[in-house]
């Protein structure tokens, strides 16, 4: 018999978790399963973070905790948003996740989450308009800006409803353009230059942070000056991005769920939410676009990669 707070499930972007990987772990230890959509390469700084997050509380990976992985490798379907939360009202479930919780259903409210769910959200499906700005500020009035979008994640009907009224809010048009796998990319940017898009803005998604330096590469190619959702992008050739840190996201799931080791319950775990959102600027990437940003663009960096 498994005890209650022996396992502790993480959702780590849009995804969920089985109790049945908890079953090889031996007793005497507590078990955090670890599940996402990503794959395990891909969001390696997200889940260090959540191990520092576990050490702050008190417990280390193979010496007080184990730690059970699983990777949906970006198929969304594989492991559906709700299915941790449906699959059990006991188990303690602790997510870091970039969209808004309480519509997704995962709790009640922030401040009061209830029942055996709660965690941490930076917030990324929020910053369209923002982001829609800061590309504005780039180009000649009347410009289209493309989009992409992955269909296959669940947050994807949120988030193409807040493109479209935060672009008619800026009178802009968008041009979104789909991107299930890999093998989409090229058609994807086609798609956009038969549109005339002048510029891109990448939506958050775990499939496009494993494809961020080819993200960046094609951008560069087409001359699409980009901005997306967190700083990885940039650390490896895009642009700018405008967001706040999954990684301190997944830091602050991983104090939680050491908390709820301790014996702490999740509905009395308010959601913590982003508080500080950043921009960074990649100077060598907008070098290779052929772009001079604005002096006024760059003195609102928060960090200028050179």
């Amino acid at each position: 018999m498994i005890q209650r707070r022996h396992f502790i499930t993480l959702l780590g972007g849009a995804a969920a978790a089985w109790p049945r990987v908890a079953h090889a772990q031996q007793p005497t230890i507590p078990t955090v399963g670890f599940l996402s959509t990503a794959s395990a390469g891909s969001i390696a700084p997200f889940v260090e973070g959540f191990r520092r997050g576990l050490g702050a509380a008190g417990f280390v990976e193979g010496r007080n905790v184990a730690l059970e992985y699983r990777w949906a490798d970006n198929q969304h379907d594989r492991l559906p948003t709700l299915a941790a939360k449906a699959a059990t009202s006991t188990i303690p479930i602790v997510f870091a996740i970039g969209a808004d919780p309480v519509k997704l259903g995962l709790v009640d409210s922030m401040s009061r989450p209830s029942g055996n769910v709660s965690g941490a959200t930076f917030l990324a499906n929020d910053l369209v308009t923002k982001q829609l700005q800061l590309l504005q500020g780039l180009l000649p009035p009347g410009s289209v800006i493309g989009v992409l979008v992955n269909p296959n994640n669940p947050n994807t009907a949120f988030d193409t409803e807040k493109t479209r009224a935060a672009a008619a809010s800026l009178r802009l048009q968008v041009q979104l353009v789909n991107v299930a796998a890999e093998r989409d990319i090229d058609a994807a940017f086609d798609n956009l230059a038969r549109a005339r898009s002048a510029a891109l803005l990448v939506l958050p998604d775990t499939l496009f942070i494993d494809l961020r330096e080819r993200l960046a590469e094609i951008a560069a190619a087409r001359k699409l000056p980009a901005i997306y959702s967190n700083r990885l992008y940039v650390a490896d050739g895009g642009l700018m991005c405008y967001g706040s840190s999954p990684i301190e996201a997944f830091r602050e799931a991983g104090i939680y769920a050491g908390r709820i080791l301790r014996g702490e319950n999740p509905s009395d775990l308010p959601v913590v939410q982003a508080v500080r959102f950043e921009l960074v600027i990649n100077l060598k990437a907008a070098k290779a676009l052929g772009l001079d940003l604005p002096p006024t663009l760059l003195a609102l960096a928060d960090e200028v990669i050179e």
